[in-house]
C-alpha cells in the first residue's frame, strides 16, 4: 500500500508538469513571476481547505520549491473549523496520498457562525482568514497562500458590479490590515477552474466539495448563491463569445480611468468624478 501511494503521488506530480504543463503549471509559474508573489527567504503557509483548488495549489507550491532558484520554505496548514468525521478523514487521506505534510489545527468557526445569524458565509470567511493569519504568524510565516483561481477573480468583478454597484475584484497579493508584516498571495490566479477539475478527474481524485454545515443542512442556500448565478452567466455568454472569460480577466489589467465617470481613491476613500478635470 505504501509503495502504491508513493507511486501515485509521483504520478500526480508528473501530470502537473507534463500533461497540464500549459494549462496549469505555466499559468501558476506565470502568476508567481508576474505578480512577484514569492521572494527570497519567504516562509509561506499554504492554506488547505480540502477542496480541489487548495490541494492543487499545495502540489504546485511543492514542485516550485523543489525547482526554484529562489529559496523559500513552506508550511501546509489545514484549519478544521468543525468538519464532520468523514470530511476530516477525507482531507487527511488525500494529504497522505498526495504526500503533503499537513499541520491540522482546530477552531470553532462553524459553531460560532451558526449561532450568530446574519450572513454566515461572510462571517465564516472573515473568521477563517483571521485564524489562518494568526496560526501562520505564530509559526513564523510572513505569507499565507490561498487557492482562489482565475474564475474566482472574474466572477468577483461581475458580482461586485451587479450586486454591490462597484467595480472590484481579488488582487493577486495584498497586505494584511490586522496582522503586521503579513501578506496574502493567490498563486492560482491565472489557472482556470475547468483545468483544475480536469486534473482532479484525470488522477481519479475525490476532494471535498463543500463541508459547510449550512449547505449540508439546506441545498436551497447553495441554489441562491450569487456566485453560482454569476458562474452560470459567464458560461452562457461563452456560448456565443468563447473568449469572454479571458477578456474579462485582461480588462482588469487594462482599466482606462479616462473613460470612467467616477472612482474611489484606494488610500483615502475619497470619491472623484470626471467633472474635476472636465
Amino acid at each position: 500500500m505504501e509503495k502504491r501511494n508513493l507511486e501515485k503521488h509521483i504520478e500526480i506530480e508528473r501530470s502537473i508538469i507534463k500533461k497540464y504543463r500549459k494549462t496549469i503549471w505555466s499559468n501558476f509559474v506565470g502568476a508567481v513571476k508576474e505578480y512577484e508573489l514569492i521572494k527570497e527567504n519567504d516562509k509561506i503557509a499554504v492554506c488547505i481547505s480540502g477542496g480541489k483548488d487548495s490541494m492543487l495549489m499545495a502540489k504546485c507550491m511543492q514542485q516550485l520549491q523543489r525547482h526554484s532558484e529562489v529559496p523559500f520554505s513552506l508550511v501546509f496548514l489545514v484549519m478544521d473549523p468543525g468538519y464532520n468525521v468523514e470530511n476530516r478523514k477525507l482531507i487527511e487521506s488525500n494529504a497522505k496520498l498526495l504526500n503533503i505534510p499537513v499541520e491540522i489545527f482546530e477552531s470553532d468557526i462553524f459553531e460560532v457562525t451558526h449561532r450568530s445569524g446574519g450572513s454566515p458565509c461572510y462571517l465564516c470567511a472573515r473568521m477563517r482568514r483571521g485564524c489562518l493569519y494568526s496560526k501562520a504568524q505564530s509559526l513564523g510565516c510572513n505569507k499565507i497562500a490561498l487557492g482562489h483561481h482565475f474564475n474566482d477573480v472574474i466572477e468577483t468583478v461581475l458580482m461586485s458590479m451587479m450586486y454591490s454597484s462597484e467595480i472590484k475584484t481579488m488582487l493577486p497579493k495584498l497586505h494584511s490590515t490586522n496582522f503586521p508584516r503579513m501578506e496574502l498571495i493567490r498563486p492560482l490566479y491565472k489557472v482556470k477552474e475547468n483545468d483544475i477539475i480536469s486534473w482532479a478527474n484525470y488522477n481519479r481524485l475525490k476532494f471535498l466539495q463543500c463541508a459547510c454545515k449550512f449547505t449540508e443542512e439546506s441545498n436551497e442556500r447553495e441554489d441562491l448563491s450569487k456566485r453560482k448565478e454569476t458562474k452560470a452567466l459567464i458560461e452562457y455568454i461563452k456560448t456565443f463569445n468563447p473568449s469572454a472569460d479571458d477578456n474579462i480577466f485582461r480588462s482588469l489589467h487594462n482599466v482606462n480611468l479616462a473613460t470612467l465617470p467616477g472612482w474611489r481613491d484606494c488610500d483615502s476613500g475619497e470619491i472623484h468624478t470626471f467633472l474635476e478635470k472636465f
